[in-house]
């Protein structure tokens, strides 16, 4: 037994006691006393406030009622409004999951109805939300965690062990650095190697879906710092391919330590990395991973919400906060030691509110070093209003109907599509557009559903008028779902004017390249680029007025001339130049070092001597493979 355990049974009345374990950073406690489980919370707090850590209480498996009758009490307690679908026992750790359209009604006034559910039943009811859009994806990803049950209880008490045994008592001289494995004065294949004399960390994993060679679409991990072996954990701060795409590539090398991220992000990279799969098998290509090498990271995730403090090593505590620039998108602070050391790295953030998400957090208990994006931190990176990207949009769209055309809008699977259906619903309903069929790949409607499940992830105008069926914007007529590509093809041949939202952003393959093909043309159609392009990228190539394209057919090429009108947009999920700096400088506290990364190399050299000039903070802007001294 883990000395930290030991020590905190001393503080428990005794025999109350069966058993005890780790769930990752968290201690959990069986008692075969049905009575000390129902009226224990003071002595159990007393206990969390002492040694301040996760402490849980369960009922020892033996106590708990027999399954059916326990469901039969749930169904006859639970409110009929609250919508209770499904329900669901994980025999293991003793918790009963309870999916339901409202968990607040499920819940009860400050939590009433799941304590005396609790008493009743002697299991732990754990309320998950049901999305008002059906999501299979979702379900599948909680049939991985819940047909492994067993597997994750082993696996989740091995990473407590680690966080809680294996400090080194005898510690030498402590430092802590970071290395550039991606993204360094580049965008895309972001990866961070976080170091201390104990851990070793990296932060995201990514795949530069632009890359012209292969040399440079994946992070450098051949570099000598880097060891699988001893890889205690990997943070995942968002969603987007470029990173977490090569994650469960690190699973097929034989990792299997945690993976941190918020349950949005998990659930969302899932299906991107899905949706690679998908596409690398349906243009040949060699695969980097396999569908069971993604359920390998499903069944080692660890989901934090934003501000829960966790262990996730025995010198490294993770917080996750706010990053403003998709669901579930994170800035993550890592506390060095006792205090050695305050570590932010930001990833991909937007600090203003978007029509989406709250802006990014900017205060933190503790910060030394920030490491910062530079995608759009170049002098001329200005962003428009958001009202001016609105009228905008209208009018292509408005003019696009007009003359018969359909309107093409390549984007993001993730973030730029919602983004854009929102703008698009709110000109609908103000009258300024008549309503139009707006298309959606298939991925698109699942990542959509999954923004309907987690609405607390969401601004507060968007998250009101999702728990309101009939404001929800994403459940308006005029979306309609792409399931197949005869569908697709009906969508070019047979439908009138349209909006047509297609993966992937940059035309880098993906239905977006399928739609081009079939309607470039047609001067009467419109190409909307709405998000940021990598350099060597298809869509950088036509944005930058190429209109001659050469597509493989085989071993033949098919020529496809560009006859559409190509626009752009210039909505972004990043801040620009003066959002970057106003971030910088509002951090509370402010901090000393700042590292600036993901960025074309002059934006982030511009960045970062921008950043020192005014600020007189040292800066830094590394190299691929370069590292950085932090203590």
């Amino acid at each position: 037994m883990a000395e930290i355990i030991k020590e905190i049974l001393k503080k428990l009345p005794e025999d109350k006691i069966s058993a005890a374990g780790f769930e990752g950073a968290n201690i959990v406690l069986y008692t075969k006393d049905a009575e000390f489980f129902s009226t224990n919370s003071g002595e159990i707090r007393k206990v969390v406030q002492e040694f301040k850590k996760r402490i849980e209480l369960r009922p020892d498996p033996s106590i708990t009622m027999k399954q059916e009758d326990a469901e039969k009490v749930i169904k006859e307690d639970m409110p009929e409004d609250a919508g209770v679908s499904s329900v669901i026992f994980d025999p293991e750790r003793s918790i009963v999951y309870i999916e339901a359209e409202k968990p607040g009604i499920a819940i009860g006034k400050q939590g009433a109805l799941l304590r005396e559910l609790r008493a009743k039943i002697l299991w732990v009811p754990v309320v998950q939300r049901l999305p008002p859009i059906k999501s299979a994806h979702i379900d599948n990803i909680r049939n991985v965690l819940y047909q492994n049950s067993d597997y994750r209880r082993k696996f989740l008490d091995k990473v407590g062990h680690r966080i809680y045994d294996g400090w080194v008592r005898e510690k030498k001289k402590e430092w802590v650095r970071v290395t550039m494995l991606g993204a360094g004065r580049s965008v895309g294949r972001s990866c961070m190697l976080f170091q201390t004399p104990e851990s070793n960390v990296i932060m995201d994993c990514g795949i530069d879906v632009a890359a012209t060679e292969s040399s440079e679409a994946y992070p450098m991990l051949d570099a000598p710092d880097f060891d699988i072996g001893k890889l205690d954990a990997v943070i995942v701060t968002h969603a987007h391919v470029d990173h977490s795409g090569f994650v469960p590539w690190l699973f097929k090398m034989g990792y299997r330590g945690p993976v941190y991220c918020t349950p949005p992000t998990r659930d969302v990279m899932i299906l991107l990395q899905l949706d690679m799969i998908k596409i690398w098998k349906g243009e040949n290509k060699d695969e980097l991973y396999t569908v069971e090498d993604v359920k390998e990271m499903v069944k080692h995730s660890i989901t934090l919400n934003y501000e829960e403090v966790s262990d996730i090593t025995p010198d490294i505590r993770l917080t996750f906060y706010n990053s403003g620039h998709i669901i579930g998108g994170s800035m993550a602070h890592l506390h060095v030691g006792n205090g050695l050391h305050n570590f932010m790295y930001t990833a991909d953030l937007k600090f203003g509110r978007s029509l989406l998400l709250e802006p990014a957090t900017s205060r933190f208990p503790r910060l030394e070093t920030l490491t910062i994006e530079a995608t759009y931190g170049g002098k001329t990176n200005t962003m428009p209003t958001q009202q001016d990207q609105d009228e905008l949009l209208a009018n292509i769209i408005k003019t696009t109907i007009k003359r018969g055309g359909k309107v093409l809008m390549p984007v993001l699977g993730v973030g730029r599509s919602q983004d854009v259906m929102v703008m698009i619903e709110k000109m609908v309903q103000s009258g300024e557009l008549e309503p139009i069929p707006v298309y959606l790949e298939g991925m698109l409607w699942d990542v959509t559903g999954i923004h309907t499940a987690y609405p607390e992830y969401l601004n507060r105008t968007i998250r009101k008028r999702i728990f309101h069926k009939d404001q929800n914007p994403f459940l308006n007529k005029i979306f309609k779902r792409v399931g197949s590509a005869k569908e697709r093809k009906q969508i070019v041949e047979e439908t009138g004017p349209c909006v047509i939202l297609a993966t992937s952003g940059m035309l880098q393959g993906g239905p977006s390249v399928e739609y081009l093909k079939a309607l470039a043309d047609n001067p009467k159609n419109t190409l909307i680029f709405s998000c940021y392009q990598g350099e060597g990228s298809l869509g950088r190539r036509v944005q930058g007025g190429e209109r001659e394209i050469a597509f493989k057919s085989g071993k033949n090429q098919d020529i496809v001339q560009i006859k559409m009108d190509v626009q752009k947009l210039e909505i972004s999920d990043h801040s620009d130049r003066k959002q970057l700096m106003n971030f910088v400088f509002k951090c509370n506290p402010r901090p000393k070092k700042v590292i600036v990364q993901h960025g074309e190399a002059s934006r982030c050299i511009d960045l970062a001597s921008s950043i020192h000039k005014q600020g007189r903070i040292e800066t830094v802007a590394p190299r691929i493979l370069e590292s950085v001294r932090l203590k």
